[in-house]
């Protein structure tokens, strides 16, 4: 029997029952990859919206680094926008000693923008990440 491409490339198989399955076990870097909230978000939504692109991700053993890039992209847009928003709206240290209350509302109030700017910008996006477009 001829190798298949996965054999060329260095992939095996399992045989289960009456199968022969690939082993997809993730390459050593891809284990500890930093898969957050954000990524984990945004792998729900590929793999309930965009199937193939998914799979795709899985099978080839880029699916965690993909998403720990995802994850970073994510927490460095969720804190700029909320650093931004902050000094836009005057929300300093200064409103915090003199009223905390308001400083806790106006501070949700702009973490909860910045999640939905995050979310539609990064998170349930699809075809406007740079990964999409290589």
């Amino acid at each position: 029997m001829t190798n298949t491409i996965f054999e060329q490339m260095g992939g095996t198989y399992t045989q289960v029952g009456d199968y022969m399955l690939p082993d997809l076990l993730p390459a050593e870097e891809e284990k500890k990859a930093n898969i957050g909230a954000w990524a984990m978000r945004h792998k729900r939504y590929l793999k309930q919206n965009h199937k193939v692109r998914y799979y795709n991700l899985l099978t080839s053993g880029k699916l965690n680094s993909y998403l720990a890039d995802i994850e970073q992209q994510a927490q460095d847009l969720f804190l700029r926008l909320v650093k931004e928003l902050a000094k836009r709206e005057n929300v300093n240290e200064k409103l915090k000693a003199e009223n905390q209350m308001l400083w806790v509302q106006k501070m949700n109030n702009i973490r909860n923008r910045a999640t939905e700017i995050v979310n539609a910008e990064l998170v349930y996006a699809f075809g406007k990440n740079t990964i999409f477009n290589q």
